[in-house]
Order: structure tokens, then C-alpha cells, then sequence
């Protein structure tokens, strides 16, 4: 199969997609390209904001989440960069088998992992987790705020973009393990100054020790120094499903009451008893695709899009992982 023949099959743009057009694949780094999406057919793309992400739908049942990395103010083309994983899903290795010319409908953009106003940031990236921070550090120059970026891999050579962002000089730091051994999240964290907001992005490792390390000073912009914002690549560790309680979903809209028993998730449950269609992707509370607008009962949040204000809220929750904590809930679908 050549990759015009696997790129027609992905190029019918289903309804509620943007038709895209590859127009550059460069590599950035060992096992990483950078992708240019332009409109299929001319015009703007869609607006965004640093920390946003694309679906592309590179298959029938192949949909793949990636952050836009390239500039928000240039609205003719989006970039994404994707690290090679021999042994995933197939994601990678069909990005990785695009060219120019090859069309990829899309989904998007959606932002949970948003910049937030702050007299300094500081921002932790490891391996390709570098894709939305990139944009992040060029708005915080924008705007004029102190920021400093840990940027963490195995070596230089598998970190992209390495070598744009040390025009920086120290205001980024690289810590190849091969030479310096792995990124210190107690030594990031102390050097945090007063008022600065912590954007992370990378492996679950990465991340866990992270949280573990700012503990008791997440929230919202604004708060304590430490407070912590992260975007997960996988799903937080699952719930054990024999202590999930069935619960009935009243779908407002729609006009319909559906159980969800113990183990079944409510997008599963609406979708297969009540043939409510509430558009996913990762199934994982990751993405943020499935959000769905909460009218009555307390969610009990299990996705990694939420931060902890948006969770006390409880107006919107992720039903491809979130249950309920009480007998029911109202739906805004």
C-alpha cells in the first residue's frame, strides 16, 4: 500500500471535521517530525490558544490527539509534532507516514490545559511533552513575563526543538539524562518565585512526581507559588469498576432517563441504551472531546482535563470516565 493510497482512505472529512492539507513533514528530532496543516480548499483555520489540541482522524476507529506547537497568530497553517512509538496504537506511525499533498480531516481545536495570566511561569516539559509548551514560552515573552523552561529527555538528539528554544539562553534549561541525569521536580519546584504558575507536560512519571512535589498548593491563576497545571499524554490509573454504584442519567435535552450499571461508563450507557451520540475520542478522560454540560447531581470527576476549581464546580464533566456520586444526574444533552 503507498502512502497515497492510505491517505485517501483518511481524506474523507466526515461532518463536524476540518478538511486539512499536509504542506511540510520536517523532522525535529531522532524519531520526531513536525507536521504543517493548511486548509483544504483555502481560508482561515480555526483560532487557538496556547495549550490547545487537534483530533486527527487518520482512520475509521484511528483518532489521535496532538497539540498545536506552531504560532496561534498565524491562522493559514496548524503544526503538530509527533514522536515515533514502534509498539502504539498506529497513531504515530500513520503521522509519520504523511507528505505533503496527503489529506487529514481534523477535529478542533479544544484547550484544557490553558495559559493562565501570571507574573512567571515556570514550564516543565519532557520528550515530545515539549509540544505545547513551545507556544506557551513564545506568549509569555509576548506578554512580557518572567518564565523558565526545564525541558527534560533521553539526549539532546531526541528533544525537538532544542536548539530554538536555547536562543533563550538561561532562561531555559536542558537536562539531557545521558548527561545530566534526570530533570530534579524538587529542585524545579523550589526555585519557583512567588506568584508563578507550573505548566507541565510529559510522561506519567514525569508528572506524578510533579504532583507529588506541589502538593497542597494546586488551584486556580492566582494562587500559591507551585500551583500546578498539567496535560497528560495517558489515563490516570483507573478505578477499581466493583466499587462503582449503578446511577440513573436524566439527558435533559433529549428527554430520556438511562442506568448506568457499575462498570459501564455513562458514554457507553447513553450511547447503547438511549442512543444518545455525544461525540469521543480517547475514551479516557484525556482529550476532553466528550465534555458534557452537568444541570443537577455531583459528578465524581475521573478524567486528567478538570483542574481541581473546575471539578468543585461540577457544570461539566467528562462521561467517557466520570460517574456520579449520587443516585442521579441531569445532563445538558
Amino acid at each position: 500500500m503507498t502512502v497515497q493510497q492510505a491517505a485517501g482512505r483518511i481524506g474523507e472529512a466526515p461532518a463536524g471535521s476540518i478538511g486539512t492539507v499536509v504542506r511540510d513533514v520536517v523532522p525535529v528530532a531522532d524519531g520526531v517530525v513536525a507536521i504543517e496543516l493548511v486548509p483544504d480548499g483555502g481560508g482561515p483555520l480555526p483560532a487557538w490558544e496556547p495549550g490547545a489540541h487537534i483530533d486527527l482522524l487518520l482512520g475509521p476507529d484511528l483518532v489521535r490527539q496532538y497539540s498545536l506547537c506552531g504560532d496561534p497568530d498565524d491562522p493559514r497553517s496548524w503544526w503538530i509534532a509527533v514522536l515515533l512509538r514502534p509498539d502504539g496504537g498506529g497513531g504515530s506511525r500513520r503521522v509519520h507516514a504523511l507528505r505533503p499533498g496527503d489529506r487529514v480531516p481534523v477535529r478542533g481545536p479544544r484547550n484544557a490545559f490553558r495559559l493562565h495570566p501570571a507574573p512567571h511561569y515556570v514550564f516543565v516539559a519532557g520528550g515530545i511533552g515539549i509540544t505545547p509548551i513551545r507556544p506557551m514560552v513564545a506568549a509569555a515573552v509576548r506578554a512580557g513575563a518572567g518564565w523558565t523552561l526545564h525541558y527534560g529527555g533521553r539526549s539532546r538528539t531526541t528533544m525537538a526543538f532544542a536548539g530554538e528554544l536555547a536562543r533563550y539562553g538561561a532562561q531555559v534549561r536542558l537536562h539531557p539524562e545521558d548527561e545530566h541525569g534526570p530533570l530534579d521536580p524538587d529542585a524545579v519546584v523550589a526555585g519557583a518565585p512567588p506568584g508563578a504558575l507550573v505548566y507541565c507536560c510529559g510522561p506519567a512519571g514525569l508528572i506524578d512526581a510533579m504532583t507529588a512535589t506541589t502538593a497542597g498548593t494546586a488551584g486556580t491563576a492566582g494562587t500559591t507559588a507551585g500551583t500546578l497545571h498539567v496535560e497528560r499524554f495517558t489515563a490516570a490509573p483507573a478505578a477499581d469498576p466493583a466499587a462503582d454504584a449503578a446511577f440513573d442519567v436524566e439527558c435533559r435535552a433529549s428527554g430520556i432517563t438511562v442506568r448506568v450499571p457499575p462498570g459501564v461508563s455513562v458514554l457507553d450507557a447513553l450511547e447503547e441504551a438511549g442512543g444518545v451520540i455525544v461525540n469521543s475520542s480517547c475514551r479516557d478522560g484525556v482529550c476532553g472531546t466528550c465534555e458534557t454540560g452537568v444541570l443537577a447531581g455531583d459528578p465524581d470527576h475521573r478524567d486528567t482535563v478538570l483542574d481541581d476549581a473546575e471539578r468543585a464546580a461540577g457544570e461539566v464533566m467528562m462521561v467517557c470516565v466520570s460517574r456520579s456520586i449520587g443516585p442521579r444526574l441531569v445532563l445538558d444533552i
